[in-house]
């Protein structure tokens, strides 16, 4: 005999309940905060606090809900993938791998040592630095849209340099996952580190090589008719195949989509993947808010170390921005390090693994989450009026060969 669950109010019914109450309340806070011309995460993840157990308790953390905020950082950094690509390095020149390069060393070296400072074990530290790494592209971006600033050539050394960033940071979160689960003996590491480098490389560089080499291949197959499903198969399979070998799923959705980068249906699968991003996303901002500790974060001690971490992520993203960027002349180089401290969502991203893997506890995760928002925050008026002070042709003009 064949039940309906949904008749029944059965456990279909309450997830589909639950759904439905993330869903709304990320659509709710996304829409506020659109028309307050503030990032929509930042409204994602209030909603999350607000229908979570931090204030009225609508929902709570279901393993229905944890999968779909999984699927939703894999379509996340898939969507980040398809707007990162290798050869983009080559247009903006030098200035923009020292300004991704430095932009990394400095933050990561910077959140490890607080955290070794703090008396956290090695893999909470490596997490703390990793959170401190990259650079949120999206937020930059729009803001660099809105002023007109985007083809300019510290708007470019941006872009180019949140590239470097992106793969950058997605190896350093490897290794911080790779710490959390084997240990931090020196074999280990080492282990974890070539690993990572490999899994890396190979589908980075060769992965993309391929793709060049024949950019017709997601439009081959014969069972679809549009290269959309085998661009979801191919990011899904390299998603398991990095959590199968140790790594952050996430990884393997980034190569995923750096890899449809290189073909010729990379727009087609832009437009129709949107709206898997516009769905899954959500529900990862939505359960990150929901798994705050409000507690947790009111502590006065708690409250002084967000400031210090906010103040430390800002302060070497900026110098290691700036010393990247300075032949570019005092006014861009201040820009470009501005543009870049930001962490946005893939701060968020790297505390929602850390607490995942229970390598990060309450207090660590409020924190990271924290600075996330204050810097995503802050960085958009300061930029506009950094922007006031770039010479006019670099604003009107595009990327001169450096």
């Amino acid at each position: 005999m064949i039940t309906l669950p949904l008749a029944a109010g059965g456990p279909v019914a309450e997830a589909l309940v639950d759904l439905f109450i993330v869903l709304l309340a990320a659509k709710i806070g996304d829409e506020i905060f659109k028309r307050i011309r503030q990032p929509t995460i930042i409204g994602e993840i209030l909603a999350g606090v607000i229908v979570g157990p931090a204030v009225f308790g609508l929902v709570g953390v279901t393993e229905v809900l944890e999968v779909f905020a999984e699927l939703g950082v894999v379509f996340l950094l898939f969507w980040v993938g398809l707007e990162t690509r290798i050869t983009d390095l080559r247009e903006v020149g030098s200035s923009a791998v020292r300004t991704g390069v430095l932009g990394v060393v400095l933050p990561f070296a910077g959140g490890f040592g607080l955290g070794v400072a703090l008396g956290e074990s090695t893999s909470t530290s490596a997490f703390l630095g990793a959170a401190l790494v990259a650079t949120s592209v999206g937020i930059t971006s729009a803001v660099l849209i809105e002023l007109g600033a985007l083809t300019s050539r510290a708007g470019r050394t941006i872009i180019g340099a949140a590239i470097v960033d992106d793969i950058l940071a997605m190896l350093i979160l490897a290794v911080a996952v790779g710490l959390a689960a084997g240990g931090t003996n020196v074999v280990g590491l080492l282990v974890v580190v070539v690993l990572a480098l490999s899994f890396v490389a190979f589908f980075a560089l060769g992965g993309t090589a391929v793709m060049r080499r024949w950019p017709g291949t997601l439009a081959a197959p014969k069972f679809s008719e549009s290269p959309l499903l085998p661009a979801v198969i191919l990011c899904l399979g390299l998603a398991a195949l990095a959590a199968e070998i140790g790594l952050a799923a996430i990884i393997g959705a980034f190569l995923a989509g750096m890899m449809v980068a290189e073909t010729k249906e990379q727009h087609p699968v832009e437009e129709e993947v949107a709206p898997l991003y516009a769905f899954f996303p959500p529900f990862f901002f939505v359960v990150i808010g929901m798994q705050l500790d409000l507690e947790a974060l009111a502590q006065p001690g708690t409250i002084l170390l967000l400031v210090g971490v906010t103040a430390l992520a800002a302060a070497t993203k900026f110098v290691g921005a700036w010393l990247g960027a300075r032949s570019l002349g005092k006014a861009e180089a201040a820009f470009v390090g501005v543009g870049m401290v930001p962490r946005g969502e893939v701060g968020i991203i790297v505390a929602g693994i850390g607490e995942a893997s229970g390598v990060i506890g309450p207090r660590v995760f409020a924190i990271v989450v924290g600075m996330s928002i204050l810097t995503t925050l802050l960085v958009p008026p300061v930029l506009r009026v950094l922007a006031k002070r770039l010479p006019p042709d670099r604003v009107a003009r595009g990327l001169q060969p450096s």
